[in-house]
């Protein structure tokens, strides 16, 4: 199985965040392969100073060549909320799962339509950086749930 994580931000090594995402990829390696993609570029940075509209187009066109393949979910505040059984069964019998985590301003409407499913993991406002590590721990638990591993208890 391989899982990727597609996210609108910059590139880089965070201090305070990258030991866990190299974890949570370490510890999840005997379920499935997961890969963090960073995508940010002049031209997104051009379109966020133009306006919402101009910065959602640059995500969606950054983004929807991922979309030919695999199963794609898109993490978007409004969307349906999940728990950690109901993430799980996301990922069950899939071969590769591509998870979406939009810019500054979110996805535009025909990108979030393009995607098999869109979720949400709550109302709060989470930096790209946090949200990123929560995925993860997500992608775990559900990996550990389908595999009737013991860490979900």
């Amino acid at each position: 199985m391989k899982i990727n994580i597609i996210i609108i931000d910059k590139k880089g090594k965070d201090q305070l965040y990258a030991p866990l995402i190299e974890h949570y990829k370490k510890i999840a390696k005997p379920f499935a392969k997961v890969e963090v993609i960073e995508l940010f570029d002049k031209e997104i940075s051009k379109a966020q100073d133009i306006s919402p509209e101009a910065a959602k187009k640059s995500y969606t066109k950054a983004l929807e060549k991922y979309l030919s393949s695999g199963i794609n979910i898109a993490l978007n505040p409004s969307s349906k909320e999940v728990d950690s059984f109901d993430f799980a069964k996301l990922l069950k019998d899939s071969v590769t799962v591509n998870f979406y985590i939009g810019g500054a301003y979110g996805f535009e409407r025909g990108f979030l339509d393009k995607c098999n499913n869109a979720i949400s993991f709550g109302k709060i406002t989470l930096s790209h950086k946090l949200v990123k590590v929560v995925l993860l721990e997500q992608v775990f638990r559900g990996l550990t749930i389908n595999n009737n591993h013991p860490y979900h208890k």
